[in-house]
Parts: structure tokens; C-alpha cells; sequence
């Protein structure tokens, strides 16, 4: 067993030789460094690449579904919006709207709104939207595209222009109006 010699007291006194059990210590410095190697580890799997692929070769009959049609919401001027509708990369449809910022009192806090945006959007949902069944569980994708500069009160007002477009969904027999779009960011 280990020990640590404390030195002798001299003179009279007593010897303050003492024994000192190091076995507790010497476990909690190996459960330390267990706990060191463990999450070291860790940090290398902190971001797990997946995929839903299957590897192997690629199957020449299966046909991959085509992109889906998405609103891309672009406001990086401040005197417009720009609504495109695209599958993938194309552009299929393209409208200006004027920029119009309203500035609502709610309480203390003014918020912006843009109404003229919000009718705009639900009126090309209503001609362009693909998910508009009641029975369809699918929502409509709308991107938004904004500069670093966009303060974020503008963006979410941007988000409840985009919010506005509603539409009915049947989920067990009850029926609901729910949002027409999922927003997304694109990045920079």
C-alpha cells in the first residue's frame, strides 16, 4: 500500500508518521481520464454525415421524383420584393411587389407589416400553390432570401406576409385552417 512519510515531529513530541490509503485516489484519477478520453471522442463525432442513400450502384429504372415547387421570397432592396416560383433551378414565375412598410402600434412596441405583400402571396399560392387539397398533408415551400444587413423585425414581417395565406387541412375527419407555407431561410 502507498503512503506519504510527513517527517518526524523531533524532540518530545510523538512521530506524526501516518499512512495515507492512495487507492481511492489513484480510481478517481482513472475515472477522470476515462471520462477525458470518452468525450475527446466525442468531439470528433459531434457532426454525424448521413445520408439516406443506400450505397451501391444506382438503380437505372428507379427515377428520382422531380423537385418540388417552391416560393422564393427575395427582399435584399429595400424599394421591392421579388416572388419567384421555382422548381429546382428554374424560374417558372417572377412578380415585383412595391415595398410598403406599415408600421402598427401594438401596445408599446411599433411592428411592421406589409399588407400588400401578404395579398400578393396568397393570391399567387391560390394560382401557383401545389398543396391545396384539403385531404393534402404536404404544405408549400416558401424560401426567404434576405442580406445580413435586413434588421429582424423586417423579417418577421415578412414571415407573417407569408403566413397569411391559409388553406383547410383534414387530419382524422376534422378539418382546419392551417398556414399554406413552410418558411424556410436560404443561405448566403
Amino acid at each position: 500500500m502507498g503512503g506519504i512519510d510527513v517527517g518526524t515531529g523531533g524532540g518530545k513530541r510523538r512521530t506524526l508518521d501516518s499512512e495515507i490509503n492512495m487507492i481511492p485516489m489513484i480510481d478517481l484519477l482513472m475515472v477522470t481520464i476515462s471520462f477525458l478520453l470518452i468525450t475527446a471522442v466525442w468531439t470528433h463525432m459531434a457532426r454525424v454525415n448521413a445520408s439516406a442513400q443506400v450505397p451501391g450502384k444506382e438503380d437505372p429504372t428507379v427515377t428520382p421524383p422531380p423537385p418540388k415547387k417552391q416560393l422564393h421570397v427575395e427582399m435584399r432592396t429595400s424599394d421591392k420584393f421579388v416572388l419567384l416560383w421555382k422548381t429546382g433551378n428554374t424560374t417558372i414565375n417572377s412578380v415585383d411587389v412595391p415595398r410598403q412598410d406599415v408600421i402598427v402600434k401594438v401596445g408599446t412596441t411599433d411592428v411592421v407589416r406589409f399588407p400588400d405583400l401578404a395579398d400578393r402571396i396568397e393570391a399567387e399560392w391560390k394560382t401557383n400553390g401545389e398543396h391545396q387539397l384539403a385531404e393534402d398533408k404536404d404544405f408549400d415551400t416558401a424560401v426567404l432570401h434576405t442580406d445580413n444587413k435586413t434588421e429582424y423585425k423586417f423579417i418577421v414581417a415578412v414571415i407573417d406576409a407569408i403566413y397569411k395565406a391559409k388553406r383547410d387541412l383534414t387530419v382524422n375527419g376534422k378539418t382546419e385552417r392551417v398556414t399554406a407555407f413552410n418558411v424556410s431561410f436560404a443561405v448566403n
